[in-house]
């Protein structure tokens, strides 16, 4: 340990490598990859991610790098094999126990391939992957050092009837946003020319979600789509990945103080996001502006209700890299309130790496939270909410 509390990386690889009794092999490539890393971080920050089971509750894994043919996380799912010891070691070593997914289903055939895919690639790693389930898979991944993977979606088009719902929840499924960015049946996007709010088709899908046990999330629905949602929830609702439109009132797809304390009332829990233009309307964007959406939920509702939704896959990608859907080319999209840096980048320096979840950490730190309030926004409060929604865990 140095004077200002920070330890060195060989003491954090001694801290984080108990693992080493159960897979030598893997840790041995875990040391490459950590010696790598410039940061240092302190012995709290470091304690108190081990000692919490952390939640992104939106984490797109790994977004696809059309340079890398095909790209590693299309190889992932279709090569068996593929999926290698140094692979898995970025995921260990970020620090987050459990990956809420991001992608979106298209249609009822598309999300029945997406759960063949995802299922069919934990089932292959065993040793570093597992889906997460029911409440007590959280621990239980956080404790094996295990790569929880849960099974979401930023859509719901896939739910042709309310039967549906029951259909993707045996397959895996635990979080469904009710809408993307536009129209669908159930109700609207915050990018729709028009915010028709909550269909009646969508009503029964909510109920149907609430009544088996799938997460109603409302991250992109428009304002009205929103209040109404909240209004018929029986069950906690989410804000995956969102952030405060009183800090950002350029940015529609941040979420209004109403819709916030709504959330709060049906006890939910809201994921603050990392991109840049979510989380201040100019330049210069640093991780302060992005701390202030936490103290920002705090204080309104209380820190019982905020997480981490940080809508970037596992090495701080924010979107596909050479391809692939670009959404500056979606209809409306200045609603975003979208800007970037000089060099065009949308992601906030020190978040925007495989272990910024040590950084956030830190930053509460700095902020003055208590050790207990950090561990309930690392994850605690996502655990708490989602099983509440899931209901009891089996034995």
């Amino acid at each position: 340990m140095n004077a200002h509390g920070l330890i060195s990386r060989r003491t954090a690889l001694r801290i984080l490598g108990s693992a080493a009794m159960v897979a030598p092999a893997l840790l041995r490539s875990q040391s490459q990859v950590f010696l790598q890393v410039t940061r240092e971080y302190s012995t709290r920050a470091i304690h108190l991610m081990q000692e919490t089971a952390v939640v992104d509750l939106l984490n797109q894994f790994r977004f696809p790098d059309y340079s890398e043919k095909p790209p590693r996380s299309e190889r992932w799912l279709h090569v068996p094999g593929s999926f290698k010891a140094e692979d898995a070691a970025t995921y260990q070593q970020s620090g987050i126990n459990v990956f809420a997914l991001g992608d979106g289903p298209g249609d009822f055939a598309q999300a029945v391939r997406f759960f063949a895919d995802w299922n069919g690639f934990i089932a292959a790693y065993p040793d570093w992957l597992m889906r997460i389930g029911d409440a007590g898979d959280f621990e239980r991944a956080r404790a094996a050092r295990k790569i929880g993977v849960m099974l979401s979606f930023q859509d719901a088009t896939h739910f042709r009837t309310p039967d549906d719902v029951d259909v993707f929840f045996g397959m895996g499924q635990r979080i469904s946003q009710l809408t993307y960015n536009f129209n669908n049946r159930i109700g609207s996007g915050f990018l729709e020319q028009r915010d028709g709010g909550l269909s009646v088709f969508g009503l029964s899908i909510l109920e149907r979600m609430q009544r088996v046990g799938m997460g109603v999330d409302v991250s992109h629905c428009g304002d009205q789509t929103t209040l109404d949602a909240l209004d018929a929830a029986k069950k906690p609702v989410l804000f995956t990945h969102a952030n405060c439109r009183s800090l950002v009132p350029t940015s529609l797809r941040c979420k209004t103080d109403e819709a916030i304390r709504k959330m709060a009332k049906t006890g939910g829990v809201m994921g603050i996001g990392f991109i840049r233009f979510m989380n201040r309307d100019r330049e210069p964007v640093t991780i302060e502006h992005v701390l202030d959406h936490f103290d920002y939920v705090v204080k309104l509702v209380g820190v019982e209700h905020v997480s981490v939704g940080s809508d970037l896959d596992v090495v701080g990608n924010a979107n596909p890299i050479g391809g692939g859907f670009q959404p500056t080319n979606q209809p409306n999209f200045a609603r975003y309130g979208y800007h970037a840096d000089q060099d065009g980048k949308i992601t906030v320096p020190g978040l925007d790496h495989a272990r910024r979840m040590f950084d956030l950490t830190e930053g509460l730190i700095r902020r003055g939270y208590s050790d207990a309030d950090i561990k309930l926004m690392l994850g605690g409060n996502a655990v708490r909410v989602l099983t509440e929604i899931w209901g009891p865990a089996r034995a």
